[in-house]
């Protein structure tokens, strides 16, 4: 299999080499693809595919190149309402197996669909596409769209490779086509107009001196702003747009935006031309904040020009040393902008308690302290910094509410500095970097103490890290876990026997810690014993006897259980499940008078059951011991300050309907004319996204007398769950619709988190 995957591979490449060395010896791309159509075509196993072009107004993509008919050109929109304009907007492949289904589209992104028209115009049918931006390192350049397997079959991974590799071709055309640059000052070297060493120089100056390198060309190397304009033009591909004072903003869209936002984000509607927006950006290359813009306005077109930053700032009355700037703080692209004057400092010690920066700190120091910083002040719950290959910028993430944002490039002759920092911090050995290690940081920001547990993993660009926020403070309420009705009167009722296993399960970081100790502190009254073995201790209560396991020095859950059973409990909390002895020791201890609570990582509460008979546990003792099995995930919730009420059409509604099941749906007692779901938006608290923390989706299957016979039998999962529905349980997909229902969430999320048809 594998052999014949590499001569598969090797043949697509010898194929795609001989496009490119004729498309490359071609006068233009537009004269070579009509002779080697076929041959793309039959490479990318496709019926057609369209090649769009950017054009340099800044508002469009143009396809001149159609292929299977005789239509000669074709202007399509950037905006996120047609494929095509959503992939040139987000400069994000996309593969599509149908598309003509709607809510699959609507799942990329609202206001994405299909136009059909012509299709009905031509008798053609689309099936499945595959689209691709044409990219020049990070400038658009052009999408192409792979349209219909010519097997008839839908598109694969492999697909969506070969067009990103056929894509990689025709951009390396298009440059020449188009004149395109590989940097945003590389025109200006081209006319003479500035020499390299003076470039690096006025660079490493713009650095030391906290100002934009553009300021410096106009004001020392007397530069005119038009003459860089131009130079920004041929890298970006978008018109440049040069500063003047006459402009009257957009004041109907200005309202909806704080100056200080636009400020930190160098961005700027212009003008708006019915339901087209203009937009002043510095750098029209960045994606994430060209998909954020369209987020924030919500129009149905974007038009983009590249401007000075300095000229965005006076049309929001700023100075260029005002941008970003947080009370004499520095931000991180600043810490980032020193490291190429300050070497790694192994000084030690805590984030300064006033929650500031220390000016007189090396810059790596300062940058990993407000990493950690940032990180509290977002409430994410990871940090990742990730090397790239070569001489690539690492990146550095941040997961806020289940979803991973980039915050932050490191240059690369910097990130095993940063990494030595995190890791000095961590107390770590920073000589060792061929195996993984694990450490935690303790510090303290604003008077609070932070913790953080702390993965560093080598990799084949070098090495990673990982830091996990723990959380702080004290057990959320049980009546703030957001159960169902039924969830909260069943699992309160579990909670109150005096012995037997309750369990909570699903994945790494679904929230099942903080459902645990929810459960501990209702139950925590001073005539009951709590122990509880965990790894790591996140959450602490008083009245609960914590223990930290060790498994380095063999103080594993199993020993710590045994432990526990020697020190007259009536409650027992074990970290997790995860063996044979574990897992034997915990019905044990339930049988004999024990209340246990554990985890274990599965995907569903009937799932649970078997996987815990897989391992070896006896059928009879554990049907006896179980009181339930609570199965969780958790999924962003929309704004509260934000969010928008609409009334479903009539597709959402059935599929409202078949999701939670055409013969339960009744007992939501919700007619069709009465529901009122809610869609996300965008503001200033929840950061443009519409979304704003996360909330729990539950699955408790109870125990009863005849689920005990079933589990005692070692039945199959389905059996399992087909009698846990019966008797009351709602899955994931059904608490997920409830909540849908209620407008705490939407569609987009719950289908990120559960497998719902």
């Amino acid at each position: 299999m594998e052999a014949t995957a590499q001569h598969n591979n090797d043949e697509f490449q010898k194929k795609l080499n001989a496009i490119y060395r004729y498309i490359q010896e071609a006068e233009s791309f537009a004269t070579a693809l009509p002779v080697i159509e076929k041959e793309m075509l039959s490479l990318l196993k496709a019926e057609r595919m369209t090649v769009y072009q950017q054009a340099r107004n800044g508002r469009e993509i143009v396809s001149r190149y159609k292929t299977g008919d005789d239509v000669k050109e074709i202007r399509v929109p950037l905006s996120p309402s047609s494929i095509s304009g959503y992939v040139a907007l987000s400069k994000r492949p996309l593969r599509i197996n149908n598309v003509y289904d709607a809510n699959s589209l609507k799942s990329i992104h609202a206001k994405l669909t299909f136009d059909s028209s012509y299709d009905q115009k031509s008798g053609f049918r689309t099936k499945s596409m595959v689209v691709v931006p044409i990219k020049l390192k990070n400038t658009m350049l052009g999408v192409l769209q792979v349209i219909n397997r010519a097997d008839g079959g839908s598109f694969s991974e492999d697909d969506l490779n070969h067009a990103i590799e056929m894509a990689t071709v025709i951009g390396r055309k298009f440059q020449y086509d188009m004149q395109a640059t590989q940097g945003p000052y590389d025109y200006l070297l081209v006319k003479k107009r500035i020499t390299r060493e003076r470039l690096k120089e006025l660079r490493s100056k713009a650095v030391k001196e906290k100002t934009s390198l553009n300021n410096l060309l106009v004001s020392e190397a007397k530069l005119a702003p038009e003459e860089i304009g131009e130079s920004l033009e041929r890298y970006y591909q978008v018109p440049f747009f040069k500063y003047d004072p006459d402009i009257v903003l957009p004041s109907d869209l200005l309202k909806k935006l704080k100056i200080s936002y636009l400020r930190a984000n160098l961005w700027l509607p212009i003008a708006r031309d019915e339901d087209k927006v203009i937009i002043i950006i510095n750098d029209p290359n960045d994606a994430s904040r060209i998909m954020e813009i369209q987020q924030v306005l919500n129009a149905t077109s974007y038009e983009f020009r590249v401007a000075l930053g300095e000229d965005i700032l006076k049309y929001l009355g700023a100075g260029v040393q005002g941008a970003g700037d947080s009370e004499g703080e520095p931000s991180m692209e600043e810490l980032v902008g020193r490291m190429a004057d300050e070497g790694l400092t192994e000084d030690e010690g805590d984030i300064e308690s006033s929650g500031g920066v220390d000016e007189n700190e090396a810059a790596v120091v300062q940058l990993v302290n407000k990493l950690i910083i940032d990180a509290q002040k977002l409430n994410a719950s990871d940090i990742h910094v990730e090397p790239s290959k070569g001489k690539k910028n690492a990146i550095v993430r941040m997961r806020v509410d289940g979803a991973c944002q980039q915050v932050l490039e490191i240059p690369a002759s910097y990130i095993r500095a940063v990494i030595s920092r995190i890791k000095i911090i961590s107390k770590l050995d920073i000589a060792e970097r061929r195996k993984p290690q694990d450490g935690k940081i303790s510090a303290k920001f604003q008077g609070k103490t932070i913790e953080l547990r702390v993965a560093t993993l080598p990799t084949v660009n070098g090495e990673s890290a990982v830091l996990r926020v723990l959380a702080s403070g004290g057990a959320l309420p049980f009546d703030k876990l957001n159960l169902s009705d039924r969830n909260y009167t069943e699992l309160e009722r579990l909670v109150k026997h005096p012995h037997g296993i309750l369990l909570v399960v699903g994945p790494t970081g679904s929230g099942k810690t903080t459902t645990l100790h929810a459960v501990l502190g209702h139950i925590n009254t001073p005539d009951r014993k709590i122990w509880t073995a965990e790894d790591p201790v996140e959450i602490t209560q008083p009245g609960l006897q914590q223990v930290q396991v060790e498994p380095k020095i063999g103080f594993t859950f199993a020993n710590a259980l045994r432990a526990f059973l020697r020190a007259d409990p009536d409650v027992v909390l074990i970290g997790e499940m995860r063996d044979q002895e574990t897992s034997h020791i915990g019905v044990e201890a339930s049988l004999t008078g024990h209340l246990v609570f554990s985890t274990l990582h599965t995907n569903s509460a009937p799932e649970t059951i078997t996987r815990l008979l897989d391992l070896g546990l006896d059928p009879l003792n554990f049907a006896d011991a179980l009181l339930g099995v609570l199965a969780q995930r958790l999924v962003r919730t929309l704004c509260g300050n934000c969010k928008e009420a609409y009334a479903p059409s009539d597709e959402e509604y059935e599929r409202l309907v078949h999701m939670y099941g055409e013969d339960q749906f009744h007992e939501l007692g919700v007619k069709k004319e009465d529901i009122q779901l809610c869609r996300p938006v965008g503001c200033e608290k929840c950061g443009k996204t519409g979304y704003k923390g996360r909330t729990g989706l539950h699955e408790l299957l109870s125990n009863t007398p005849e689920m005990a016979q079933v589990i005692a039998k070692v039945s199959e999962v389905v059996a399992i769950r087909d009698l846990a529905i019966k008797q009351g349980m709602r899955t994931l997909v059904q608490d997920g619709v409830l909540k849908v229902i209620k407008g705490q969430t939407d569609f987009v999320q719950l289908h990120k988190v559960v497998a719902a048809d």
